[in-house]
């Protein structure tokens, strides 16, 4: 091992946090400071990585990856094609990677020294790994296999999938997992093209966020190309029994074959979401745009992977009532994908935006009135998290732009980013006019196309483009710099709404209201997803087991498979004693995993003593199914 580049492991280690250290260097100091000072200011930027971007970063990564669901290991070459700016060091993250041996070169491939730093504090960002090259090196091939505890990898046994015969795979990388199955250099400031060779068993196929077959090959090896440059976070596999089905307008869906009819009719709107999409901000930029269908563990309703949106099941609700999310992960192909956010403190550029435009792309296709609603069961849920998080230890992520330092990034994924920063552009475009804003946003998508950007170029750009053409003044900073809502945050008025608190209300008053009126009798078809939501919201925690036994009789709330319907449902009848939903909870918690909705069935059920004995009771039964992501929220959650 050679000295040098342990001691330069050993600095870096004592000095990757070290903000308060820099803080007294002069601009001098900082010039004479030598390469691996400079690395440490580049951490400082973004502190969720170790990696020395601006010394030598990733231009285009080739992986080779063999897939292997016995022993729950991916063995892989992560092949770095590198822009190297005269540093005899490169420092790439990884958690949980056994590396095996690091080369040098293209074709004449030489082994070199490395060195695997300690895990951090926090086992947050898990461990740099330091390489030794020479100034002119250009390609950087490390040889590794992954842990079957990745936390990025959710390995799921046949049972745990719909067919019940073949395993499963998936990944999830946002948004600092990719390191644990990939060596990268793992900021989203440093957008990188990828292509991969992947071998799996030959009755699975293999996809990637890149372009795909559609079929399963029978020797079992794929190959997958993105030319388009991407943060790592957005390199996606997942490995199954698939099935594809094509939505037309470059549009299809993935899933397993007892799926994929279901999923073909849930999401045949697919094209006509693009469509409205690019009439509002412009050209697709990613060539196709197909989903796959994921199995219930997976931890988000979706995730935009470019190309192929990962999707949970939760979303086949049967009525096509859940295709917001898909607007939504189409969205981020402009916001998110197309233009990303820098570090993870500047999330929200990534997900107001989308939230925003996901909006506009269901008030397009489906009415205002439509959209009106969805946007306000959003702000009833940014209301609560506000409320929550002033009232914890970091009343500070109530702000737009974050100070997640020595945190994990997933403390910032709450509904400040996505919808306090959608109501941030809400309120600008009531201000200044839709028109106005479109036309800024459309010169936004393409000035920083394929780039990532921070707050504050955001906010210098808004008001050199916007603001000061159009000689207008804004409380930027206090939207995005200071706690809780402005005061001059736009307000969402919806009747539909209206009558729906008005229906809640009789009914918490002893009315009647399954009496028919005008020939006409209540039913579940009688509204929509969101206003059953926004009806079981008004009703008090305190309603009556009689009074929630009549409405499981006339609706039956307790079985019906809408997954958002079913959240609301279960959280009154935490709040309120009700026993008849025991069953069906259980269920649905050893079931889905989607911390949406999980996390918050938690909470409820953790408030009293015996509640909790039950939570975690269940949880241990659940917990295998669950991808790191969502387990490890409700571990926190439940300690």
């Amino acid at each position: 091992m050679n000295l040098k580049t342990l001691i330069v492991g050993i600095l870096f280690f004592t000095l990757a946090f070290g903000a308060v250290i820099m803080e007294g260097c002069s601009p001098e100091e900082n010039t004479k400071s030598n390469a691996y000072q400079q690395f440490i200011q580049d951490s400082v930027f973004d502190l969720h990585t170790y990696s020395n971007t601006k010394m030598i970063k990733t231009k285009h990564l080739s992986l080779d990856l063999d897939v292997n669901f016995e022993k729950k290991i991916i063995y892989g070459v992560a092949r770095h094609e590198m822009i190297n700016y005269g540093t005899d060091t490169a420092i790439f993250d990884i958690r949980d990677l056994d590396i095996q041996k690091i080369t040098l070169g293209k074709t004449k491939e030489k082994e070199t020294d490395f060195v695997i730093g300690p895990w951090d504090k926090d086992s947050l960002l898990g461990q740099p790994l330091i390489v030794k090259i020479t100034p002119k090196t250009k390609y950087i091939n490390i040889y590794y296999k992954t842990s079957p505890n990745s936390a990025a990898i959710d390995w799921l046994d046949p049972e745990l999938t719909e067919g019940k015969k073949h395993p499963f795979l998936y990944t999830q990388g946002q948004a600092i997992l990719t390191r644990s199955w990939i060596p990268v250099q793992g900021t989203p400031k440093n957008r990188i093209t990828y292509q991969a060779n992947v071998k799996v068993p030959k009755d699975l196929m293999a996809i990637m966020s890149a372009k795909n077959d559609t079929k399963i090959h029978e020797d079992g090896i794929y190959h997958f190309k993105m030319t388009k440059p991407i943060p790592c976070y957005l390199i996606a596999l997942a490995v199954g029994n698939l099935s594809y089905a094509s939505l037309g307008n470059h549009t299809g869906v993935y899933a397993e074959p007892e799926l994929i009819d279901a999923c073909a009719k849930e999401f045949k709107d697919l094209p006509e979401i693009l469509n409205a999409a690019e009439r509002i901000y412009g050209k697709y930029q990613w060539d196709q745009y197909d989903m796959v269908i994921l199995p219930y563990s997976f931890p988000f309703g979706g995730m935009e992977n470019p190309m192929l949106t990962f999707a949970n099941p939760t979303l086949i609700a049967g009525d096509g009532s859940l295709i917001s999310v898909i607007a939504h992960e189409l969205a981020h192909s402009w916001s998110g994908n197309l233009v990303t956010n820098a570090t993870w403190n500047d999330f929200w550029l990534n997900e107001g935006f989308t939230v925003y435009f996901e909006n506009r792309i269901m008030e397009e296709l489906y009415g205002k009135e439509t959209a009106d609603m969805l946007a306000l069961i959003e702000f009833q849920e940014l209301e609560q998290e506000i409320n929550t998080i002033q009232k914890g230890k970091h009343p500070e992520d109530t702000r737009l732009k974050l100070a997640l330092n020595g945190r994990d990034p997933d403390d910032g994924m709450t509904d400040i980013a996505y919808v306090k920063g959608a109501m941030f552009l809400k309120t600008l475009e009531r201000d200044l006019g839709r028109q106005r804003l479109d036309k800024f946003l459309k010169n936004y998508f393409k000035q920083f196309a394929f780039k990532t950007i921070t707050s504050e170029v955001f906010v210098d750009y808004l008001h050199d483009h916007l603001l000061l053409p159009n000689n207008f003044s804004f409380n930027t900073h206090e939207w995005i710099y200071e706690e809780g809502l402005p005061k001059n945050c736009f307000h969402i008025e919806s009747p539909r709404f209206d009558q729906i608190k008005t229906l809640a209300k009789d009914f918490n008053q002893g009315k009647n209201i399954f009496k028919k009126k005008i020939g006409k009798k209540l039913e579940r078809k009688t509204y929509i997803t969101q206003e059953w939501m926004a009806f079981l919201r008004y009703l008090p925690d305190s309603i009556s087991k009689e009074r929630m036994l009549l409405l499981d009789k006339h609706l039956d709330f307790t079985h019906w498979k809408n997954a958002e319907i079913q959240t609301e449902w279960f959280l009154k009848g935490i709040r309120s004693g009700y026993q008849p939903i025991t069953k069906s909870l259980e269920q649905f918690l050893t079931k889905v995993g989607r911390r949406k909705y999980i996390l918050p069935l938690y909470e409820a059920l953790i408030k009293t003593p015996k509640g909790k004995t039950w939570a975690k009771k269940v949880f241990s039964k659940a917990k295998g199914h669950y991808h790191y992501v969502s387990r490890k929220s409700v571990e926190d959650l439940l300690q």
